[in-house]
């Protein structure tokens, strides 16, 4: 039984890799999208340093504030006057920076001990003027301190005497932890990766042969029926991994792209995280490549097939959002659902957090049942006359 399920995994092994066509689109959407959203980040992250680096703050009326204006001086910051037409301009997001708006009567409130009061325009639509709004709220706190100090200095009152405790932050999280948030990206990528590798190849072998009716001949051989789902689950499950080690060794050359220098520095995927990686879906691959056989091995059509494997399609790609979602941090049941066990454990290894064996045997071993149950329908499935 061993040889005739070689001889089938070799056969569709390589009609999977000689139809390049298909081969290339999904080793370019597969493979290649990940590293370039990453490099897309990167460059949202590179404006957004840029913009920061640049110390400028748009205000409209910054003449009638000297005071204001000498305050933002001297915390390096740049003046920069608004141009006419801001509104619609932040409206249309076309003016990237939040606007201050200082009203007339700003130094005359002022001096009078009352509270000028100024607006800082943003808007929802326009995430880079969002983006920096967070830095000019800082600064005009920082202005109000410092007024407010010096207001009861000439009274004679020390401003400690309103400060009742002083609270100072501490970031627990280490630099593996923080430089994790910035990759959750990368286990998506790479689960996405075995499922479309292994799709194409699993409905072509079942449905796809069903529909030239090439699967009628070969269930004439005398091998056993179970011999021929294995050949054929094999060729699809290492199409699988073959697009999963792609995906995978594709980040390393990816990182060199990055624009962000606070990025490249944060981002930590080496040859060790991909092998980890590799090995930790090696079983998912097989569980995929059997139930996508599964689901088309009932289908009359390649086209019925591809409808039906939506379905895995949209269950598998929501299923890591569940640690997304999930505030509370990882369950124990994440490592019982396929797909989310992988999702949370390369989670963990970017984090670098060890890798309890019991927590890989588990999913490990749910993984090898659903397939092996996969499996046995298929083959099942074959030797009753739904083939008629």
């Amino acid at each position: 039984m061993m040889a005739a399920a070689w001889t089938v995994y070799l056969k569709e092994l390589v009609d999977a890799l000689r139809d390049r066509r298909t081969l290339l689109v999904v080793l370019l959407s597969s493979v290649a999208i990940g590293p370039a959203v990453l490099v897309l980040i990167s460059q949202l992250v590179a404006g957004i340093e840029k913009r920061a680096e640049a110390r400028e703050v748009v205000v409209h009326g910054i003449e009638h504030a000297p005071t204001l204006r000498n305050y933002l001086e001297r915390q390096t910051y740049t003046v920069r006057a608004a141009p006419v037409g801001y509104e619609q301009q932040l409206k249309d997001s076309t003016l990237g920076d939040p606007v201050l708006v200082v009203p007339a009567d700003f130094e005359a409130d002022l001096a009078h001990g009352r509270a000028p009061r100024v607006e800082l325009l943003t808007s929802a639509t326009n995430q880079r003027s969002q983006t920096g709004s967070g830095a000019v709220l800082r600064l005009l706190r920082g202005f109000n301190q410092e007024q407010a100090t010096l207001r009861l200095a000439v009274r004679g009152v020390s401003p400690a005497a309103l400060e009742a405790l002083h609270v100072e932050e501490r970031d627990l999280a280490d630099p593996a932890s923080r430089a994790a948030q910035l990759s959750t990206l990368v286990p998506f990528f790479v689960l996405m990766a075995v499922l479309y590798g292994a799709l194409n190849a699993a409905l072509d072998t079942t449905a796809g042969e069903r529909e030239r009716g090439s699967l009628e001949p070969l269930l004439m051989n005398p091998a056993p029926r179970l011999a021929l789902v294995l050949g054929k689950w094999g060729a699809v499950a290492s199409v699988g991994i073959l697009i999963a080690v792609l995906s995978c060794l594709s980040f390393l050359p990816g990182q060199w792209l990055l624009r962000s220098e606070s990025l490249s520095a944060l981002f930590r995927f080496g040859i060790g995280e991909a092998a980890t990686f590799v090995g930790l879906l090696l079983p998912l691959a097989g569980a995929l490549a059997a139930v996508l056989m599964a689901v088309a091995i009932r289908c009359k059509s390649f086209k019925e097939a591809q409808a039906n494997a939506t379905i895995v399609l949209l269950v598998v790609s929501l299923l890591p959002l569940v640690t997304i979602f999930n505030q509370e941090g990882p369950a124990p049941w994440h490592l019982w659902v396929p797909a989310l066990a992988q999702t949370t454990l390369m989670s963990r290894v970017l984090r670098g957090d060890a890798l309890p064996w019991a927590d890989v045997a588990l999913a490990a071993g749910v993984c090898v049942l659903l397939a092996a149950l996969a499996i046995g329908f298929v083959a099942r499935t074959l030797r009753t006359a739904a083939l008629k």
